[in-house]
């Protein structure tokens, strides 16, 4: 079926637009490549009252097995724009645009940042909905203006930080309205000539290795998609840890008192904890399920956890959405069984 700017596909398997390559079809399936067809897609689904889904790189979310009853919209849109501003530097970029291509650009001209971002899969529209975070940094630490398209009445927004409701891996997109708002550009405001973020002991350990005393941010970029590497958190094709979400679940947050607790049930003083700026303190996922009995690289059936990572759960060949559903949930299970503490899932999951 063709639009006035977009042509409309039935039945588009949806697994080959996923790192996870599992899930069903698309009842409805158009590529935008503009923010013109953004709003034409978003009028055609509306007419014929279907749920809308946006598609971006699809490292983030599990399509169920079922498919989607809906209009996926798979954003191809492109731009990205540099001003000068009162000392800094806004970098505007489409929504459909590489995140890491971003990344690499600002590091590039000296812009920092966004540096200890590198090497994180997926698109510029999907940084806000998360508040993608790593080794540091938050994307809601330089974000100015989110350009968005209101999925109730058709108009479009800019919102500013405090009206994306930014947190810990979460916003107003994600959780507080998920699906009002379609991300079409996001703007950041980057320091030029400013320094690396090097907050983390595992980038510190890498540039001491390499006996980086002065880090650049090229330096510190290459420390965090060494580090990503090696973890099998980048995107590659050769990798067999390759079919992942990347982390499963987000690293949760506690009293003082129940990471006590934690410490004393697991008999290990020294677990690995980071107090917050408002008295919580962060657990490590990846400690927690391989303390309740997931080992690296442990399978059961078409799914397991990765070889270099506890928090990536992977897709082997033959699996299918439910099983690594189900999986999943029996690590959350099991965690909360032995510590008390409740994992959140950190993909999206799609159902019809």
């Amino acid at each position: 079926m063709v639009c006035a700017r977009v042509t409309l596909r039935e039945h588009v398997p949806l697994a080959p637009y996923t790192t996870l390559g599992v899930g069903g079809p698309a009842r409805w399936f158009v590529e935008a490549a503009d923010e013109a067809a953004v709003r034409e897609a978003l009028g055609w689904a509306r007419a014929r009252g279907l749920p809308l889904r946006v598609l971006g790189g699809g490292s983030n979310v599990v399509v169920a097995d079922a498919g989607v009853e809906g209009l996926v919209v798979r954003l191809v849109t492109r731009g990205v724009e540099a001003r000068e501003a009162g000392g800094g530097v806004e970098l505007t970029a489409a929504a459909g645009e590489p995140w890491d291509a971003l990344v690499a650009r600002a590091v590039a001209h000296g812009w920092a940042g966004i540096e200890c971002l590198s090497g994180i899969p997926g698109l510029v529209g999907a940084t806000p909905i998360q508040n993608v975070g790593a080794y540091g940094q938050e994307v809601s630490d330089t974000i100015t203006a989110v350009r968005a398209l209101d999925t109730r009445d058709g108009t479009l927004a800019t919102l500013d930080p405090a009206a994306c409701g930014f947190a810990y891996r979460d916003s107003r997109f994600r959780s507080g309205e998920p699906g009002r708002f379609v991300v079409l550009a996001v703007t950041f405001r980057l320091q030029p000539g400013g320094a690396p973020r090097v907050a983390y002991a595992d980038v510190e350990r890498d540039l001491a290795a390499r006996r980086v005393g002065t880090p650049s941010l090229a330096d510190v970029r290459e420390s965090v998609l060494a580090i990503r590497r090696a973890k099998s958190m980048v995107l590659d094709p050769a990798d067999p840890n390759r079919r992942s979400c990347g982390s499963f679940f987000t690293n949760p947050l506690v009293d003082a008192a129940d990471a006590a607790r934690v410490a004393r049930a697991a008999g290990e003083p020294g677990m690995p904890r980071w107090p917050q700026p408002d008295g919580r303190v962060k657990l490590s996922a990846a400690w927690l399920i391989e303390r309740a009995g997931f080992a690296r690289g442990l399978s059961e059936g078409p799914v397991g956890l990765s070889t270099r990572h506890a928090l990536a759960v992977v897709a082997h060949e033959g699996a299918r959405a439910s099983d690594v559903v189900a999986f999943a949930r029996r690590l959350a299970a099991a965690v909360e069984d032995r510590f008390g503490v409740r994992l959140t899932r950190e993909p999206v999951l799609w159902e019809a």
